[in-house]
C-alpha cells in the first residue's frame, strides 16, 4: 500500500480546530501527524532572520531550499511540536506576531510551496502515512488519500479560540484585532493564485463551532476505518 493511502488529510482556515483534531486522529489510530503550518512558519522566520523582502519570491524560496526544518512529534501531546530551524529551537519564535504577520506572504510564493510540498510527501514516505495538517494537503500534496477533511467554524468560535491561544502564549491581544487577523489571513489563503485554500471535492466538511473534540475525532477515525480498514 503506497504511504498516500495511509494518509488522512485535515485542512481549514486559521481557529477551525485543525492541530488539536489532527493530534486526536494521531492518537487513536496510532500515525504520526505533520503540523505544515509549522513549516511554513519556519520558512518565514528563515526568510525574516536574513532580512530579505518577502515579496521577492525567488529570494524567499532559495531561503525555504536551504532551512534545514524538523518538525518533531512531541509523542502526541496536546502542547504541539517542537519546531527545529537550522537546528535552533523555535517553538515559540514561529508563533509570534512577527511570523503570524508575514506567513500567508511568504507561503503564497509558489516555490516556497514546491520546496515544502515535496518535504510533506518525503515526511509521508519516510512515516508509511500519517495525519497530515494544512491548507492544501487535501486538493495539492495528497490528492490521493482516502480520508481528507476540511474543518471549519463560525467567526466568532475561530476568534474566541484564537484569542485564547494569543493569551495563553502571555501575548497580548484585543479580540478585535484577532477578527481582523483572521480576516486578512483567510483572504490572502482562499486568493493566493497558487493552491488556495478550499475544500477537497470529496472531503468531509465538517463544522466544529460547539462540538466535542473526542466527537470529532470519532467522525474522522470511523471514516477511515470505513474507508481503508481498523488496521490501515
Amino acid at each position: 500500500m503506497s504511504s498516500a493511502r495511509r494518509v488522512v488529510a485535515i485542512d481549514g482556515p486559521a481557529g477551525s480546530g485543525k492541530s488539536t483534531v489532527a493530534r486526536g486522529v494521531a492518537r487513536a489510530l496510532g500515525f504520526p501527524v505533520l503540523d505544515t503550518g509549522a513549516m511554513y512558519r519556519a520558512a518565514t522566520l528563515a526568510a525574516l532572520d536574513r532580512g530579505l523582502d518577502l515579496t521577492d519570491a525567488a529570494a524567499v524560496t532559495e531561503a525555504a531550499r536551504a532551512a534545514e526544518i524538523v518538525v518533531a512529534e512531541t509523542a502526541g501531546e496536546d502542547d504541539g511540536d517542537a519546531v527545529l530551524l537550522d537546528g535552533r529551537d523555535v517553538t515559540a519564535d514561529i508563533r509570534g506576531p512577527a511570523v503570524t504577520a508575514a506567513v500567508s506572504v511568504v507561503s503564497a510564493h509558489p516555490g516556497v510551496r514546491e520546496v515544502m510540498v515535496a518535504r510533506q510527501r518525503d515526511w509521508a514516505e519516510r512515516h508509511r502515512g500519517g495525519v497530515v495538517e494544512g491548507r492544501d494537503i487535501g486538493t495539492v500534496v495528497f490528492p490521493d488519500a482516502p480520508v481528507k477533511v476540511f474543518l471549519v467554524a463560525s467567526d466568532e468560535e475561530r476568534a474566541r479560540r484564537r484569542h485564547g491561544d494569543e493569551e495563553a502564549a502571555a501575548r497580548q491581544a484585543n479580540m478585535g484585532e484577532v477578527r481582523e487577523a483572521l480576516a486578512r489571513r483567510d483572504a490572502l489563503d482562499a486568493g493566493r493564485v497558487t493552491s488556495p485554500l478550499k475544500p477537497a471535492d470529496d472531503a468531509l466538511v465538517i463544522d466544529t463551532t460547539g462540538r466535542a473534540v473526542d466527537d470529532v475525532v470519532s467522525e474522522i477515525v470511523s471514516r477511515f476505518e470505513s474507508t481503508v480498514g481498523a488496521d490501515g
